[in-house]
């Protein structure tokens, strides 16, 4: 098996570093300590760091993608089984790292929205695929008569993620994964009936 790039390490022990830190938290210094690469490599590889920063959020939305791909676009479940084993996936993960390091679309929409244009763009971007992949669902949950004819899919596809992102960060903040359980018992008992 061939040893990985320099720049392949910079991404993944990158990414856990931010993770960790926070995009602003996280120096050059610590993520190319972290890759064991000597740090004439970050800058052979990125012109920034809002280019690393692009680099690792595309790497980190990869793996949303692929959740996304096996709950939401998988059309072989029932459409509200889909949603709930996404929101599921969503906890597993939080609960892996014990609340602490939250979800980076929505850290990087606190931290580094404000400090670059091109991260701010590629968050929307992102914010409206996962949507899309919500609202898919959605539909397909109306389709099969497990939702109301007139729910308006798109609506409740931004709403249902946006309360999700609040639960997330909150759930960071108490390092419990009470507000997301909270998120889930609502949704499915009282938004979705």
């Amino acid at each position: 098996m061939p040893k990985p790039s320099n720049r392949e390490m910079i991404l993944t022990e990158g990414l856990r570093v931010v993770l960790e830190r926070g995009f602003c938290g996280a120096s050059v210094r610590d993520v190319v300590h972290a890759a064991g690469v000597p740090q004439g490599s970050f800058t052979n590889h990125f012109a920034s760091k809002e280019a690393f920063g692009l680099e690792i959020l595309d790497l980190y939305f990869a793996h949303v993608r692929d959740g996304i791909r096996k709950t939401l676009r998988n059309d072989a479940l029932p459409p509200l089984d889909r949603l709930r084993a996404w929101v599921d996936l969503q906890i597993r993960f939080l609960k892996q790292a014990e609340m602490r390091n939250g979800c980076l679309i929505g850290n990087f929409s606190i931290e580094a929205a404000d400090h670059s244009e091109a991260i701010r763009r590629r968050l929307v971007e992102i914010f409206d695929e996962i949507q899309e992949s919500v609202a898919h669902c959605l539909r397909a949950a109306v389709k099969a008569r497990e939702l109301r004819r007139a729910t308006n899919c798109d609506e409740l596809a931004s709403f249902l993620y946006s309360s999700l992102q609040g639960a997330i960060l909150q759930a960071k903040a108490e390092r419990s994964a009470i507000p997301l359980e909270r998120f889930k018992q609502v949704l499915f008992s009282t938004v979705l009936r």
